[in-house]
């Protein structure tokens, strides 16, 4: 395997640190101020709507995107990594750069697996940075860590599906922009290899029957208010 990087990735790796240091590094203690006194920790800050901005005119936005028909993104792994290695030196820049979890992960699986229509709906306005996602595995009572644990059901009725379970930890759930879930659940529970039981479904954030109980907090701090 080449681990060289690419010309087009170390062109990044420069333009990145400079914006980093510019336009990231600068306001980190009036973001944090921010977040501190903020109301609703789940809005998106006037300043990262402010970067958002200067990152897609810069040319760096949506930079986790492996090789697909898209102008954006077109980077290996190896290509990546060290991309994503500047990113985390402030815990909320990826997102300035449309790169943050989940979302870079859901927006793989639209563009892999997603039917024309799903991606006219969700991928474009997430690439786009209009909208946020989340992805719901894990689950209070079972070690979701191994997704053949999963117990949340997914049966289909006629035209529609019934879904039924209990997820926490959902990243992203409760941010104002979230309007779509992928959800893991169980389609073929008798099946006796446990590696295929599983699907994942969409699931929009206001569907009837979705209940969003609480924010989950670790040690008593919100672990992903972005």
């Amino acid at each position: 395997m080449n681990f060289q990087h690419s010309p087009k990735a170390l062109a990044l790796q420069d333009l990145l640190l400079k914006f980093m240091k510019e336009e990231v590094y600068p306001v980190e203690e009036e973001f944090k101020e921010y977040m501190h006194t903020v109301d609703n920790p789940w809005a998106t800050p006037p300043i990262m709507v402010d970067l958002k901005k200067k990152a897609k005119a810069a040319g760096l936005w949506n930079l986790f995107l492996p090789p697909h028909d898209g102008e954006e993104g077109g980077l290996s792994n190896v290509d990546y990594a060290p991309l994503a290695e500047i990113m985390g030196r402030v815990p909320w820049a990826p997102l300035v750069f449309n790169c943050n979890a989940p979302d870079t992960g859901n927006m793989e699986v639209f563009v892999k697996y997603g039917t024309q229509a799903q991606k006219d709906k969700w991928l474009t306005p997430l690439l786009a940075g209009e909208i946020r996602s989340s992805f719901a595995m894990t689950e209070p009572d079972t070690a979701c860590s191994d997704a053949t644990n999963v117990e949340c059901s997914i049966v289909r009725d006629g035209d529609e599906y019934v879904i039924n379970g209990k997820k926490w930890f959902i990243t992203g759930i409760m941010h104002e922009a979230c309007k779509i879930m992928i959800v893991m659940g169980k389609t073929d529970p008798e099946n006796p290899n446990r590696h295929v039981q599983q699907s994942q479904i969409l699931v929009p954030k206001d569907t009837p029957g979705v209940t969003i109980v609480r924010p989950l907090t670790t040690l008593g701090y919100l672990g992903a208010p972005l």
